[in-house]
C-alpha cells in the first residue's frame, strides 16, 4: 500500500532549548489506514503531529507526508490534510457553526454554491445540521468536537489528523467521534493518524499502533499485539486494561486462552471453560 506518512528518527528543539527526540522506529503510516501513536502525556506525540502537519520543522530527521515535506509545500497540503487540534476552541473560530465550517473551502477559493452544498453535506454526515446558526462557544465539548472535525473533512481530505480526539469526552460522545471515523475511513478511504494516551480505546479507533516514550518509538503492530506485550506498555508509562492483565495471569498459570481484544472475545474464550463439561 503507498506510504502516506514516514517519519524516520527526528529531533526538534523548542525556542526555550526543550529537546524533543523521536527515534527508534521509523513512523510509516500507510493509505487507509487507522493509526494511533500511543503514549502517556508529555511523551512527544503532539511533537510528532505537528511535524506531519508542517507546523514544526525538524533539527535532524526526515518527513515526508503524500510525498513532500510538510514545512515546504504547506500551503499545498492544507487541501490534502485535515486536522482536529486537542483544544478545539483555539481552532473554531466562526461566528456561527456554518460559518465556521465553511472557512476552509472560502479560503480555497470556491465559488458560493460549492461551498454551501460542501457545509451542507457534512452537516448532515456528522448529523449536526441541527447546530448550524448555533454560536460554537456555547456547544458542549462533544458538539465542539463535532464541528471542529466537519471543519476539517469539508474539503474530503486524504489524510485526517487529530490530537487527543477523545480528552474530556463522555462516553456517548466517543462512541459518536468514533463512529464518525470509521465512517469517513471506510466510506471515503480516509487515511487516519491520531494521538492518545487512553489504552482502553485502542481496540475500538486503530488498525495499527505505535507505542512512544522517553523519545523513543518502542513498540509497533496490531492492537492484538501491542497488548500481548504488557511489558513494554508498563515500560512506557501505560498501564495495560484490565481485561489484558487478567488474561495474561491467566496464561501465565497454563490457562489455555489468549488476549482478547473486547468484552465479547473474553466472554467467548471463558464461557466453554466455566462450563460444568470441562475438563
Amino acid at each position: 500500500m503507498t506510504e502516506v506518512v514516514k517519519v524516520k528518527c527526528l529531533r526538534h528543539v523548542y525556542p526555550d532549548k526543550t529537546e524533543v527526540k523521536l527515534c527508534g522506529l521509523d513512523f510509516v503510516v500507510r493509505a487507509k489506514e487507522k493509526v494511533l501513536i500511543l503514549g502517556p502525556n508529555g511523551s512527544g506525540k503532539t511533537t510528532l503531529l505537528s511535524h506531519i502537519i508542517g507546523l514544526l520543522k525538524p533539527v535532524e530527521g526526515e518527513v515526508r507526508v503524500l510525498g513532500v515535506d510538510p514545512v515546504k509545500e504547506f500551503n499545498i497540503l492544507r487541501k490534502r490534510v485535515g486536522v482536529v487540534f486537542q483544544n478545539v476552541d483555539e481552532q473554531i473560530i466562526g461566528p456561527t457553526v456554518w460559518d465556521d465550517i465553511a472557512l476552509a473551502p472560502r479560503n480555497h477559493g470556491l465559488n458560493p454554491q460549492e461551498v454551501r452544498e460542501m457545509v451542507e453535506n457534512i452537516l448532515k454526515e456528522i448529523n449536526i445540521w441541527h447546530l448550524k446558526d448555533k454560536i460554537p462557544h456555547y456547544l458542549s465539548g462533544g458538539e465542539k468536537k463535532k464541528v471542529a472535525l466537519a471543519g476539517a473533512m469539508v474539503m474530503r481530505p486524504e489524510l485526517l489528523i487529530m490530537d487527543e480526539p477523545f480528552d474530556g469526552l463522555d462516553p456517548r460522545s466517543k462512541r459518536e467521534i468514533i463512529h464518525l471515523l470509521r465512517k469517513f475511513n471506510q466510506e471515503f478511504g480516509t487515511t487516519i493518524i491520531m494521538a492518545n494516551h487512553d489504552v482502553n480505546l485502542v481496540p475500538f479507533i486503530a488498525d495499527r499502533v505505535y507505542v512512544i516514550s522517553d523519545g523513543m518509538i518502542r513498540l509497533h503492530g496490531s492492537p492484538r499485539e501491542i497488548f500481548s506485550r504488557p511489558d513494554i506498555l508498563r515500560q512506557a508509562g501505560l498501564e495495560p486494561p484490565l481485561l489484558v492483565e487478567l488474561f495474561s495471569e491467566l496464561a501465565r498459570e497454563g490457562v489455555p486462552v489468549e488476549i482478547p481484544l473486547t468484552l465479547e472475545e473474553a466472554r467467548r474464550q471463558l464461557l466453554p471453560l466455566l462450563s460444568p463439561s470441562s475438563p
